[in-house]
């Protein structure tokens, strides 16, 4: 039986591969349309050894190929447990599913929680399925983890402890801390991303209300680039070098930048950003006229303004007005070097500071 189960596999390889690159696609297109951010999907099929091993490991339990529902098998690892009820839910939604050999590990355990397991659903392909019908009468396995708990599957796999009587005595007592760790640690985790939704949520009322209340950091540096005055700001500078500003700008780390870039200049609450740009607005624009013709090579790659060029300017005004900064430093948060070394970069904004300040003194005079 044995023989013609590995013979039937051996036929098949080829649609089960063909099936796994469709449930990856297929997963991911689900996923990706929930709006849900996780960290990765893959699929594989079943090597024939591990086939075999299984085969003889149970024997008499399968009668037909069909009856191995992990031939194919997609994982899904997402950042936090909330998710994994997420994703089989979306699962449950588009998906015919045999509950007969599914099963949710993370309610199998005794309250003393030995392992920590995800969910693992068989999907039974119909002429119905989206995007999979033509693998009709096949299944394949999803499994569904949080990233913690693939951290923890994948070293319990490592040392080969498949149950709580494998387990020497001496180490049962650090599994089952190490288990409620994690445990914690995921809870933690969906904790720290549900406060920060949260904050990113109250910051367009907390920043109208209370602006020297609230600090800069990352999120308050993404919402001040879509207003005034850094927009504002920012339009007047793309307005001076008679190009657009790209507010669609796709670089997620450029808020983080430019809050490092605020706190080195002294600069640590929203309500003190926009006192300094408002009293410094002619000489942000100014100076960045004057600035960025001189280092084109740096900018104009992008084809116009990035958002924040007006906090980029200003910060630089300030390093060049106090000698305890360094504008190397600047260049250096703002990831500038490349296609002019950081000397180079300097000494352009030098220049350029020195032809403002010499412009302001000849409008005093």
């Amino acid at each position: 039986m044995n023989g013609q189960l590995l013979q039937a596999y051996e036929d098949g390889c080829e649609t089960f591969e063909g099936l796994r690159d469709a449930a990856v696609a297929h997963v991911t297109r689900l996923i990706a349309g929930a709006g849900l951010n996780i960290h990765h999907v893959t699929g594989r099929v079943k090597k024939r050894a591990s086939l075999e091993d299984k085969l003889r490991r149970k024997p008499g339990r399968y009668g037909s190929l069909a009856d191995v529902t992990d031939l194919v098998a997609v994982r899904v690892i997402t950042y936090f447990e909330s998710d994994v009820s997420v994703v089989s839910r979306l699962l449950e939604e588009h998906h015919e599913i045999d509950w007969e050999n599914s099963i949710d590990k993370s309610k199998m355990h005794d309250p003393d929680r030995f392992g920590y397991m995800g969910v693992h659903y068989v999907v039974q392909v119909t002429p119905d399925s989206p995007d999979l019908s033509g693998f009709a009468g096949l299944k394949f396995e999803v499994q569904i983890r949080s990233i913690l708990q693939h951290a923890w599957a994948e070293i319990e796999h490592d040392l080969g402890y498949k149950n709580r009587e494998a387990i020497p005595r001496e180490v049962q007592r650090r599994f089952y801390r190490l288990a409620g760790l994690l445990e914690m640690a995921d809870e933690e985790f969906m904790t720290l991303h549900r406060l920060s939704q949260q904050y990113a949520a109250t910051l367009p009322t907390r920043v109208e209300d209370a602006p020297d209340a609230v600090f800069i950091d990352a999120p308050s540096m993404k919402h001040l680039l879509g207003v005034a005055p850094v927009r504002d700001l920012d339009q007047q500078v793309a307005g001076a070098l008679n190009v657009l500003l790209l507010t669609d700008w796709p670089d997620p780390e450029r808020p983080q930048r430019l809050a490092s870039l605020l706190h080195y200049v002294g600069v640590h609450s929203v309500g003190a950003l926009q006192k300094e740009l408002q009293r410094h607005e002619d000489e942000v624009v100014r100076f960045a006229s004057l600035l960025l013709p001189r280092l084109r090579e740096a900018w104009t790659p992008a084809g116009g303004a990035r958002p924040g060029t007006s906090v980029v300017h200003y910060a630089l005004l300030r390093a060049c007005a106090n000698p305890l900064l360094d504008p190397h430093e600047i260049v250096s948060m703002l990831d500038l070097r490349g296609v002019l070394s950081g000397d180079q970069l300097v000494a352009a904004v030098r220049e350029a500071y020195a032809q403002v300040m010499a412009d302001g003194s000849a409008r005093v005079g």
